[in-house]
């Protein structure tokens, strides 16, 4: 177990700061949740602020000191971003090298160069799941979109029939595969293997791309057809490139971080050994923070310098790079403290008790909450971090595999119908040109089939494993 992890479990066990019934928690955690949906959507208040005054109120109702409140709250911060705050910082670093240096399209070409008719869906979702592995969503998005369009607008597709599978393939990586700021909150919260999950992530992420993807895009494309929007077809960063990487090293640079924590999983399963010199070696290459720094450091040689980036732009390069997710880090470290404040007011005791007089499982159990939260805020990040809290003390008891499940319960969760809350929605709407009714009909169905594709699936594999 790691420290982190430690600490954790000892935060779950401890005496609450509060002596409140679980009727008042159950209201507290109403109203808190009540309070960050209404700032965050009627008073369009930032989802930080929005967590932070939420996690206040949860206390006070709750009936906690208000100083004790507050320590709960800024420790769940500080703990939440110690552990993956310098992950998403490098594969932030990761992302934008990829786009700045032409690499990102440099892997969208060669596989398009090999694909045509039939195969175009298949095409535009192993670019969006290999793109997206290192890529925010919306970033992934931004740099996907002229490739979407482009290839609709010259081969003659339907839009919908190409842009649908990319949006699956970002979307599934968005929400279950680590290094995404979602999973790793949910493992760190749960205290779950991160190997094992990405393992199992990426097991549940391919049926489900597939679905909601290729297959759905079917459907979509007889629902809603429409042109192709010239006007949003912007300049791609390679054609600005007298030199852009080889396909072979980009990939390799993209697939490091993943190889390297499979491994250590791997390995930790069949050696099984603390003290073997092969395992402890592994624990460390394989540690996620390492395996990220070794594809960033990678990247220098494979990318930035192919591409003919001196030393003298990789400083602002990485500058950019981190600018973005200030805002994400802050998110994820307030929804870290309201992890937090539930734990220390006794509510994650509160939804063990109430669970074990219950039928329903606990992996649905999570889903159902992410979805609540996630169809209220219209955040999957906030939909994540905020059920992760809520269910972190039901992993208490689970193996090493249904922790990981519970995580990716979490996330497919947390993908639920996108609608006129989530930033996505209008993100998406705008770029294809949709009406709000042609969105839903799209996006939205597509979200919903993630979801549920994904929850289904991590139930039949809590059956078998």
């Amino acid at each position: 177990m790691t420290r982190l992890s430690a600490e954790m479990l000892a935060a779950d066990t401890a005496e609450p700061i509060t002596s409140a019934g679980n009727a008042q928690l159950g209201i507290a955690v109403l109203v808190g949740i009540a309070v960050i949906v209404l700032l965050i959507t009627r008073f369009k208040l930032h989802a930080f602020l929005a967590l932070t005054l939420g996690s206040l109120v949860l206390g006070a109702i709750a009936g906690a000191p208000l100083d004790k409140a507050i320590l709960s709250f800024t420790a769940g911060l500080g703990t939440t971003v110690a552990g993956v705050g310098v992950l998403i910082a490098l594969g932030a670093i990761l992302g934008k090298m990829l786009a700045d240096s032409g690499g990102a399209d440099q892997i969208v070409d060669t596989i398009l160069a090999r694909a045509g008719g039939r195969s175009m869906p298949w095409a535009m979702v192993l670019i969006a799941s290999v793109i997206g592995l290192p890529l925010f969503f919306e970033v992934g998005v931004v740099l996907l979109i002229p490739v979407v369009l482009m290839v609709a607008k010259r081969g003659n597709y339907s839009l919908m029939r190409i842009g649908i599978p990319a949006l699956a393939g970002l979307s599934v990586m968005h929400g279950l595969v680590p290094p995404h700021p979602g999973p790793l909150v949910a493992i760190d919260a749960v205290g779950a293997d991160l190997g094992v999950t990405l393992a199992l992530g990426v097991l549940v992420a391919v049926p489900t791309v597939v679905i909601a993807g290729p297959v759905f895009s079917k459907f979509a494309a007889r629902w809603v057809d429409v042109p192709v929007p010239e006007r949003m077809i912007p300049q791609r960063v390679s054609e600005d490139l007298k030199t852009r990487p080889g396909f072979g090293p980009t990939l390799a640079t993209i697939l490091l971080p993943v190889v390297l924590m499979l491994s250590k999983a791997l390995v930790d399963i069949v050696v099984d050994d603390p003290g073997n010199t092969v395992q402890r070696v592994f624990d460390v290459v394989g540690s996620p923070m390492i395996a990220l720094l070794a594809a960033v450091l990678l990247g220098i040689f494979t990318l930035l310098r192919p591409a003919g980036f001196g030393r003298e732009r990789l400083t602002p390069l990485v500058e950019k790079g981190l600018a973005p997710i200030a805002g994400i880090l802050l998110i994820v470290g307030a929804g870290g403290g309201f992890k937090q404040t539930l734990i220390d007011t006794g509510v994650g005791r509160m939804v063990l008790d109430l669970s074990k007089d219950w039928s329903i499982p606990a992996l649905l159990l999570a889903w159902l909450i992410a979805v609540a939260i996630r169809l209220a805020t219209g955040s999957a990040t906030v939909a994540t971090v905020s059920a992760a809290g809520l269910v972190a003390p039901l992993a208490a008891d689970m193996s090493t595999t249904h922790a990981a499940l519970l995580v990716l319960a979490i996330g497919a969760g947390s993908l639920f119908f996108s609608h006129v809350n989530d930033a996505g929605f209008w993100l998406v709407k705008e770029y294809f040109g949709l009406s709000v009714g042609q969105t839903l009909k799209t996006w939205s169905v597509m979200e919903t089939i993630i979801s549920v594709v994904a929850g289904a699936l991590v139930l039949l594999l809590s059956l078998v494993i």
